[in-house]
């Protein structure tokens, strides 16, 4: 089982940038780390996924564009850069890693972590 905290959510206007950062514990190379949302009344939905080894990454046609999915493996994290941000983009995010095949699946994931608020005002 991989511990994850993620953190750096808070509120955002539209238009800007925010930086969200997922620490693993441990952090094995085998694994594919992911970043989801969930609105409220909402489903949660993968945003971006990134492989620990390699350069897969993949992402959300809603975050194409605008999102850049990173690691850095000397601390053990992975971001999510959020750009150019939107209203719609409000949501709790939480960050997931697991042995996946389908890397936005939610269902593939078995870590998962509590979750960081991100709010975006128009």
């Amino acid at each position: 089982q991989v511990r994850l905290m993620e953190s750096g959510g808070g509120s955002v206007q539209a238009g800007g940038s925010l930086r969200l950062s997922c620490l693993a514990s441990p952090y094995p190379s085998s694994i594919t780390v992911g970043w989801f949302r969930q609105a409220p009344l909402k489903e949660r939905e993968g945003v971006a996924a990134i492989r620990i080894a390699g350069e897969d990454r993949f992402y959300a046609d809603s975050a194409k564009g605008r999102f850049h999915i990173a690691r850095d493996d000397a601390k053990n994290t992975v971001y999510l850069q959020m750009n150019r941000v939107k209203p719609e983009d409000s949501a709790m995010y939480y960050c997931a890693a697991g042995f996946v095949n389908d890397m936005l699946r939610p269902h593939e994931y078995t870590s998962w972590g509590q979750g960081t608020q991100v709010t975006v005002s128009s």
